[in-house]
């Protein structure tokens, strides 16, 4: 296990080329999974900000790179209930600011795989965002033609990221690619 708050996915043809432009915002590391990368960035605020303006002046540069997924909370799981329990509290946390909103979770799972399904745990915390809401008073709707906000879920073997990104964030961020 090592630290990491983002994962990269990285074309094949292009992974030196991406391994390069991600080392200028943090420590990389290779993953046992076929073009995915870490990234331990020190702040993930400057890490989007400098990503999105660097993105911004070499456009090229983002067909090197897949998909890079910030990921503003981090757990350990030992089991898909632990799993599921760590997932749904952070979700309930963000559930005021989803609140009367469109929403919806995206997963990309790496390792558990048989344990966790990706369609059924974007299910679960749709519902527990649902009934958070609900019982704020404003329930939030889940939606996935032009949503108010997606949550991102991340795994790595045992490892799990959270984000809540929402739309200003979605056009301002073309290198999230939740979807």
């Amino acid at each position: 296990m090592h630290v990491w708050n983002v994962i990269a996915t990285v074309r094949e043809q292009d992974f030196a080329k991406a391994c390069k432009i991600l080392e200028t915002f943090g420590r990389v590391r290779r993953t046992h999974y076929y073009n995915v990368l870490t990234l331990d960035v020190p702040s993930l605020d400057n890490f989007v900000d400098d990503l999105a303006a660097h993105v911004a002046a070499h456009p090229d540069d983002l067909e090197a790179i897949g998909r890079v997924a910030p990921a503003q909370r981090l757990f350990i799981f030992r089991s898909p209930e632990e799993f599921e329990e760590r997932a749904r509290k952070i979700a309930e946390e963000w559930a005021p600011e989803l609140a009367g909103k469109s929403f919806h979770v995206r997963m990309h799972r790496r390792g558990f795989k048989g344990q966790l399904s990706s369609q059924q745990e974007e299910q679960f915390l749709d519902y527990v965002i649902l009934e958070a809401t609900e019982a704020a008073g404003a329930r939030a709707r889940v939606t996935f033609e032009d949503p108010d906000a997606i949550i991102a879920l991340e795994t790595l073997d045992d490892q799990g990221g959270l984000s809540l990104w929402t739309r200003a964030d979605l056009r301002r961020l073309t290198f999230l690619r939740l979807d």
